[in-house]
């Protein structure tokens, strides 16, 4: 049987791929178990430094499966808060307290909760033929998984609401000019240009890079002299670090620096 969620490893690198091609890796029941589970194994790993979430075939993900929701409306409807806040949530907040740096490779399509997914990791890049599109409103919903709070981050608050009221499309080119996307590459160098960057990052002194997106992300919600007492913090334990001292030694002697993550 093939799984839903494949993870494969290059040197420090984790490349997570949603595997339902033919559903659009559409997200079930089984897809939301495995996601969650590749990636708390990830969050564990003291071998891999960098992550890469993308999808298999044409699109990256489609959203929330429908068909189940089709076949049993009242059922679904009752499900709903739960689906969200034991299912999803888990995944979203996974990926953005884990400490690595996480990259969306957006090969394709990321619609709905696919979207979500995309803009809960640390960075976009996004193939020139993909796009991102949340159609919630549209078929009498509000966007979940986080788009709303996700996106309002990103691009302010009037920008977001347009986009979300008239469930527009926006392809790479408009996602970069926005500020969504880092990065916008052609299709056929998606993934390996991906790689490559979370490579680099893979580099860098892990405990730092691992502070620096708790900082990052928590300066979203705080103010200014919470951020200032959180960056005295951490920036105490950052340099008590082997990788610190490492870091001095390796400019001292004009050397690159090793760095363990100690």
């Amino acid at each position: 049987m093939t799984s839903d969620v494949v993870t494969t490893r290059e040197g420090q690198v984790a490349v997570v791929t949603l595997n339902r091609p033919d559903a659009m890796n559409a997200i079930d029941t089984g897809m939301r178990r495995s996601l969650l589970g590749a990636l708390d194994d990830l969050a564990r790993s003291t071998e891999i430094r960098s992550v890469v979430l993308t999808g298999a075939g044409k699109a990256f993900c489609s959203g929330a499966d429908l068909k189940s929701a089709a076949a049993n409306p009242d059922t679904s409807m009752r499900r709903t808060a739960r689906t969200l806040m034991h299912d999803f949530q888990p995944i979203v907040e996974t990926l953005s307290r884990m400490d690595k740096p996480i990259i969306a490779a957006i090969n394709g399509a990321a619609v709905g909760v696919g979207m979500s997914l995309a803009l809960s990791c640390d960075l976009l890049v996004m193939a020139d033929s993909a796009y991102l599109m949340s159609p919630f409103v549209g078929i009498g919903l509000i966007p979940d998984g986080g788009l709303s709070w996700f996106l309002t981050r990103r691009i302010g608050y009037n920008r977001t609401f347009e986009i979300l009221a008239e469930s527009q499309k926006l392809g790479a080119a408009r996602c970069l000019e926005l500020g969504i996307a880092n990065r916008c590459v052609a299709a056929d160098t998606l993934l390996t240009s991906t790689v490559a960057w979370a490579a680099e990052l893979a580099e860098r002194a892990p405990i730092a890079l691992a502070l620096t997106k708790r900082a990052a992300r928590l300066s979203m919600t705080t103010g200014l002299s919470d951020a200032l007492s959180l960056e005295a913090e951490l920036q105490t334990l950052c340099a008590s670090t082997e990788d610190s001292r490492e870091a001095i030694a390796a400019f001292r002697d004009k050397r690159k620096p090793r760095f363990q993550g100690r």
